[in-house]
Parts: C-alpha cells; structure tokens; sequence
C-alpha cells in the first residue's frame, strides 16, 4: 500500500513561484502531479519515472519542473511564471510501471490534494 502526502500549495500572484512536495511511503515507479479546477476534470500536470524521465502538459512546459529524490522517496513540482489558470487543487499519484504516465485513470494511489490559489 502506498500512501502519498502533499505539501506546499498556497495563494501566490500571478508570476510568482510555488513548490509543491509530495512524500510517498512504499515502494514507487512513477510519480505524477494532476490538478483539478472548480467545474473541471482533474488533468495531467507532470510525471516521472524512477529513472527520471519526465513528461509536461503543454499547458506547463518551460514554467514548471518535476523531480524527484529517490532516497527520501518525495517528489516535487516547482512551479514558476504563475497565471491565475494555474488555480487549482493539485494531487500526487503513484503507480509501479513507466506506461501511460499522462492518464490520471492508471494510477492507483492518490493523496488529498493541495490547493494553489494564484491571483490576477
């Protein structure tokens, strides 16, 4: 069983920075962030694998960066260049194979949520 902390959401203005922090506890391949706006489907944001490949979502790339510390189990997502559509509650999810890394429906484990408020 794998159990996923968030950490890190807040409110911020728009062109500031946040990083969010995801600790696992148990055994992971990949680790992707996913958000979900008020009225709106949850989406992918970023993932990685344990070997460090990385994928973005269009809407992220070149403002947000995911990594990873294999030794503290803990992932991270550091998002720069802000805008108010970034608002959203941002989840961890977990799951043991490198496949299909951008759809949220084949990973078992998710944590609570953080929310990251970004204001105009």
């Amino acid at each position: 069983q794998v159990q996923l902390v968030e950490s890190g959401g807040g409110l911020v203005q728009a062109g500031g920075s946040l990083r969010l922090s995801c600790a696992a506890s148990g055994r992971t391949f990949t680790l992707g962030w996913f958000r979900q706006a008020p009225g709106k489907e949850r989406e992918f944001v970023a993932a990685i694998s344990a070997t460090g490949d990385s994928k973005y979502a269009d809407s992220v790339k070149g403002r947000f960066t995911i990594s990873r510390d294999n030794a503290k189990n803990t992932m991270y997502l550091q998002m720069n260049s802000l805008k108010p559509e970034d608002t959203a509650v941002y989840y961890c999810a977990a799951k043991s194979n490198p496949y299909y890394i951008d759809y949220l429906r084949t990973y078992p484990y998710w944590g609570q949520g953080t929310q990251v408020t970004v204001s105009s």
